[in-house]
């Protein structure tokens, strides 16, 4: 078998998702008393005010960091008006004082996931994750197509229609762009998505399978697997697609990149050594260092934005696992069961994808949300940040 039909089998071995079942738009989840803040949600006045309530109210449960109370036992009293296209949200702390006051616009569901982040951010300091995108790949279709829904699981939107082989999404760090790797034009090419138009254009196409793109942090680059040389290889291209340079030179399969928060490093599976081991390597080349995980088989590494983390795949006998390893070395610990682990914008939370479901997880407490389900197989969601 030759590296490059080796690569392809590998790559459509680790999309195989499994059956998903049909489940709510909103996530069902329990909050239990704990450290977190105790908040309670007053009087939402406004045309929309009571839906824009059950959105917050499901969005500061999902950050795990809101224990939601009644008034009278609450530190802090989350108040507002919200009709059409405007918010106006306000926080007080248990002594009557202002702690946040400010006015959002957008969509019913963005104006809200806004003001849920800022009270995230306020309150405990720690960056939101309510008004970012999650994507997958999902086969409900028949076909292996690219979707998108909020962070909570809502507004699903089948982003292509190819009716053919989509996989390997990864979107911007804004949440604006998606890449992914095609089979449309009959070979494997890098395609990139605008969700606010839905334009798309092929941006990398050169001769030999081009898949594996991701972006950097700062979304100015891409890291991607390229086969124009011959071997598939490990390369960097501005995030148009061009001036690649080569990183690796290696007679095994390298897979799946992911970019450290400040672009100098990017992590990557290669197959070097016999089965699939974790790597790094500068984004402006040199030699490559194993990360040592305990586990013999690892892939789609997932570098967590605060820099600390890196989350993976691995595989014991035949079942999948999520494990995260201290991006310093050493600390890897398995943290559930599934494939395809995503960061959120916090550090704190990942998705991945476990038993026909995109799963949500809190890695600080454990706590599990079923975010959807329903769409055939489902495979290698991204989170935008």
């Amino acid at each position: 078998m030759n590296k490059s039909h080796a690569l392809s089998l590998f790559a459509f071995t680790l999309f195989a998702g499994t059956a998903l079942t049909r489940a709510a738009e909103t996530p069902t989840i329990t909050i239990s008393k704990s450290d977190k803040l105790a908040v309670a949600i007053g009087t939402i006045a406004g045309a929309d005010g009571a839906a824009a309530a059950k959105i917050l109210q499901n969005d500061l449960a999902l950050s795990g960091c809101c224990n939601l109370v009644p008034a009278a036992s609450a530190g802090f009293v989350i108040g507002g008006s919200s009709n059409g296209g405007s918010l106006a949200g306000s926080v007080t702390d248990r002594a009557g004082k202002t702690v946040l006051s400010e006015s959002y616009s957008g969509t019913a569901r963005g104006k809200v996931h806004a003001f849920a982040d800022a009270i995230v951010e306020t309150l405990t300091n720690a960056k939101g994750f309510a008004n970012t995108k999650v994507a997958f790949v999902a086969s409900r279709s028949g076909h292996k197509e690219i979707y998108v829904a909020d962070a909570d699981g809502a507004g699903v939107h089948q982003l292509t229609n190819d009716a053919n082989i989509s996989v390997g999404p990864r979107l911007s760090p804004d949440g604006r762009t998606l890449v992914y790797t095609g089979y449309k034009s009959g070979y494997a090419d890098v395609y990139e998505i605008e969700l606010g138009n839905g334009a798309r254009n092929r941006i990398i196409k050169y001769p030999g399978t081009n898949t594996g793109a991701s972006y950097s942090a700062d979304g100015r680059q891409l890291a991607v697997i390229l086969s124009k040389d011959g071997n598939p290889e490990l390369y960097t291209t501005g995030a148009s697609g061009g001036g690649a340079r080569r990183l690796t030179r290696t007679t095994g399969v390298e897979s799946t990149p992911t970019w450290s928060p400040d672009g100098s490093e990017i992590i990557y599976s290669s197959d070097e050594r016999g089965t699939p081991q974790l790597y790094r390597i500068s984004s402006s080349g040199g030699a490559a260092r194993l990360i040592s995980t305990g586990h013999g088989y690892n892939t789609e590494p997932n570098w967590s934005p605060d820099g600390k983390r890196v989350a993976f795949t691995v595989r014991d006998g035949g079942s999948f696992s999520i494990a995260t390893v201290d991006a310093s070395g050493g600390g890897s610990r398995v943290v559930a069961s599934g494939e395809g682990p995503a960061w959120g914008a916090n550090s704190r939370h990942l998705i991945y994808a476990e038993g026909g479901a995109l799963i949500l997880l809190d890695v600080q407490t454990g706590q599990k949300t079923t975010l959807l389900s329903g769409f055939g197989k489902i495979s290698e969601p991204t989170w935008s940040r």
